[in-house]
């Protein structure tokens, strides 16, 4: 069996309006990787992902600086227990 990670992504900065979410699933689908982004309301993005620990590295290292329009200042992260991400293709959740 793989060993799977989890991790729920908080990232602040100018990361909406910026197709951040669109090109973060984009990222993971390509890693591999199931979960979500979504628009916070407070002007975050959350990205809760679960997969392979390349991949969850590779995401976490792209989150850093996002699609080009973004402006990450900072991106904090919060261990999950896989089974919490759910199944199925990475998605944009509202």
């Amino acid at each position: 069996m793989a060993v799977t990670e989890a991790a729920r992504f908080l990232v602040e900065g100018r990361v909406q309006g910026v197709a951040f979410r669109a090109s973060v699933r984009q990222l993971a689908l390509a890693l591999g990787l199931r979960g979500h982004a979504r628009n916070l309301a407070d002007g975050r993005v959350e990205v809760v992902a679960a997969g392979p620990p390349q991949a969850m590295a590779e995401l976490e290292r792209w989150l850093q600086h996002g699609p080009p329009l973004a402006r990450v200042g900072h991106v904090h992260r919060q261990p999950l227990a896989p089974a919490a991400v759910g199944g199925g293709d990475f998605a944009i959740a509202s």
